[in-house]
């Protein structure tokens, strides 16, 4: 019986020793997690720096909101007494800002185009320049078909058309 106990007792020790070997990387990171951790005064100390940033963040929101809406009540009336000269102003300043906008956007495409084609034709292949190398490839196949195609019944067509018109 005591012999039979110690070979269990001996066999529990090797499961737990395999079980230590295989749980040491997982222990050894969650010992590292743990001593990095804040305690509770950091915390502490983030939270209430949290709720006071909080608090000084919607205090200035409710301020501006506020300030906005009694400048409206204020100024309402020289708004509506103004209106039909701000609202050409406004509609010629957004078209003036549409077509500088249009403009800067329509000369950044033909810089980035013109790089792009100088980059072609200088062999330094930009992205995309494999797809227009296969489709000049695909045109160059087709015309090359289409002339065959005309060579070989060229003739045929012809003698079809002498048929027709026999006096020509």
């Amino acid at each position: 019986m005591a012999e039979r106990n110690a070979a269990q007792h001996q066999q529990q020790q090797q499961r737990i020793s395999r079980t230590n070997r295989t749980a040491a990387p997982a222990l050894a990171f969650l010992q590292k997690i743990q001593s990095h951790a804040p305690n509770t005064t950091h915390l502490l100390g983030f939270l209430i720096l949290f709720f006071v940033s909080a608090s000084i963040l919607l205090l200035l929101t409710g301020i501006t909101l506020t300030a906005t809406i009694f400048g409206f009540i204020f100024f309402m009336p020289l708004i509506v007494l103004s209106s039909p000269v701000w609202f050409p102003i406004c509609a010629m300043l957004f078209l003036a800002a549409a077509v500088i906008l249009s403009a800067c956007g329509f000369g950044v495409a033909m810089v980035a185009g013109s790089t792009w084609i100088y980059r072609y034709f200088r062999g330094m292949h930009p992205p995309g320049s494999d797809r227009v190398d296969s489709a000049r490839t695909r045109i160059y196949d087709t015309a090359s078909h289409v002339k065959d195609y005309a060579i070989e019944y060229g003739g045929y067509l012809q003698s079809k058309v002498k048929d027709a018109a026999p006096g020509a």
